[in-house]
């Protein structure tokens, strides 16, 4: 992979990881348009996922420190609550991630088909939940402490499992899930996004441990330079676009992003 790659690649995975239109199906559909070579985009796609996790802290990074020091008290208050509601919510991509890995893996080869479908369904969710949310005698709001409930928190992980596929977007997926279900726009704009560390951050360690261990090697067909530019690119696109992201979810509709998935898959269908 030249280092240009890579850094453009980077920089759709910062912006996109957080938009709800899929980073992992807009980093294979990119990959393609730039040429770069197969080999080893597996270890850069990790990378550039592990980027825009660190960002999320460093924008959360308040939250994530009063969550931290509010659950070490080992006492059941509203931190130990948020704290397990978290937790209850990876157990999904867990349970996809230890029996299923290698049919996930599979998943990213050469075949955009597969990232047009995806793309599909998150423009379903998206659509669904912004005439689902609007209307009140059909969901009502969480009235749960922290304004999501243990169900909410399970259903969104669900929705997170799902989306390990590509062009499935995980925050698109997530975030329609929890607003269905009744969660409130900017509680889920918040868990939506902390949701991801744990799952991530466990991967990465996993990993980490298998190069130490020589299991496996890492980077083979990237490099380091494209690697290292991938990381930064993505870090830095990522801290943007996910204060971007809390600002619409908050605020604006998510059926404009349904469209734009919805003529992406078309592009993919017509010139696939």
């Amino acid at each position: 992979m030249e280092w240009w790659q890579a850094l453009l690649l980077g920089i759709v995975q910062g912006l996109t990881e957080f938009l709800p239109v899929s980073s992992s199906g807009h980093l294979m559909i990119f990959k393609e348009l730039v040429g770069a070579d197969a080999e080893g985009f597996l270890d850069f796609t990790v990378t550039v996922h592990f980027a825009t996790v660190l960002s999320t802290i460093v924008v959360f990074w308040s939250s994530i420190w009063s969550l931290l020091k509010g659950f070490f008290k080992f006492r059941y208050n509203d931190e130990t609550d948020y704290v397990l509601k978290l937790l209850v919510s990876v157990i999904p991509v867990g349970i996809v991630g230890f029996m299923f890995k290698d049919k996930v893996e599979a998943l990213f080869g050469d075949n955009l088909v597969t990232v047009g479908v995806g793309l599909c369904i998150t423009a379903v969710l998206l659509f669904l939940s912004d005439v689902l949310a609007g209307r009140k005698p059909v969901v009502r709001e969480s009235t749960a402490r922290n304004g999501i409930s243990y169900w909410q928190a399970l259903l969104v992980g669900v929705g997170q499992a799902f989306a390990v596929a590509p062009g499935v977007s995980r925050s698109g997926t997530t975030i329609a899930t929890g607003l269905i279900s009744g969660v409130r726009r900017d509680v889920m704009a918040q868990f939506s996004f902390l949701m991801v560390l744990i799952p991530i951050i466990g991967e990465q360690l996993l990993d980490i441990l298998k190069v130490a261990t020589g299991e496996v090697s890492f980077g083979g067909g990237v490099g380091p330079v494209a690697l290292v530019l991938g990381f930064v690119a993505a870090f830095f696109s990522g801290l943007f676009a996910c204060k971007v992201m809390i600002a619409l979810v908050r605020k604006a509709r998510l059926g404009w992003f349904s469209l734009y998935c919805v003529l992406v898959a078309i592009l993919i269908f017509v010139l696939a």
